[in-house]
């Protein structure tokens, strides 16, 4: 079967030409043109992946993911018309996969998506193991978090970065490696994505997140994992 795509976007010349593109790369296409009816679709129809636009009718894009991220894992492709840091830091806090821009060169868009396709499978394939450092639990075969027992919620991008450093303890891993292995080659967000990433993880994972005691900087090379007592 097809992967869906569920296009939330506005403006229909775009959808329209995008629709044609992603049904002759063999995709299936449903579209919303608001961000209520987005959201609702997305969780209704449980697409493969979601393309969304920022400035939405109704409910903006940044609402959308974050109530969508609430319900699913879906990966998440936002648009923006404006290539502003702020953007794509906001999209990221929110459980946004990828960034791009318009206009935007349709073929660069599929191969993303293709990318995100290809790490999604890989994760799925991923030999179940569970790592425990502490009070802290990562399984990652069920993508889930505890810390001394209880639930902790993570995005999507925020498990696979500590499950990425976790995989590795104690190597100091640079923000490249990190974000080619988390995001692939070809993500637009560039290494900032990284900090945003650790920083709100240590916010969610240490007592005091300014002596951590499980994800650690190497000043001037990257980060590592390791528990400290």
């Amino acid at each position: 079967m097809p992967e869906l795509v569920l296009i939330v976007e506005d403006e229909e010349a775009l959808v329209k030409g995008l629709s044609l593109s992603l049904a002759q790369a063999g995709y299936r296409v449903i579209h919303a043109s608001d961000g209520p009816s987005g959201l609702e679709m997305a969780i209704r129809e449980q697409p493969d992946l979601v393309i969304l636009d920022v400035m939405l009718p109704g409910m903006d894009g940044f609402e959308v993911c974050r109530r969508l991220r609430a319900e699913s894992t879906v990966p998440i492709i936002m648009l923006t018309a404006r290539a502003d840091d702020v953007d794509v830091i906001v999209g990221l806090e929110l459980g946004a996969d990828d960034y791009v821009t318009k206009p935007f060169n349709t073929r660069e868009l599929i191969a993303r998506m293709r990318a995100i396709s290809r790490r999604v499978a890989r994760q799925e394939e991923r030999k179940q193991e569970v790592i425990r450092a502490g009070d802290l639990e990562i399984s990652l075969p069920h993508r889930r978090v505890t810390m001394a027992g209880k639930a902790v919620p993570l995005t999507p991008k925020e498990f696979d970065v500590l499950a990425y450093l976790a995989s590795h303890p104690e190597r100091v891993l640079t923000r490249e490696e990190i974000l080619n292995a988390v995001w692939g080659y070809d993500f637009y967000g560039g290494q900032r994505a990284v900090d945003v990433h650790i920083r709100r993880l240590r916010e969610k994972l240490e007592p005091r997140p300014e002596q951590p005691r499980y994800l650690h900087t190497s000043w001037g090379k990257g980060y590592y994992f390791a528990y400290t007592p």
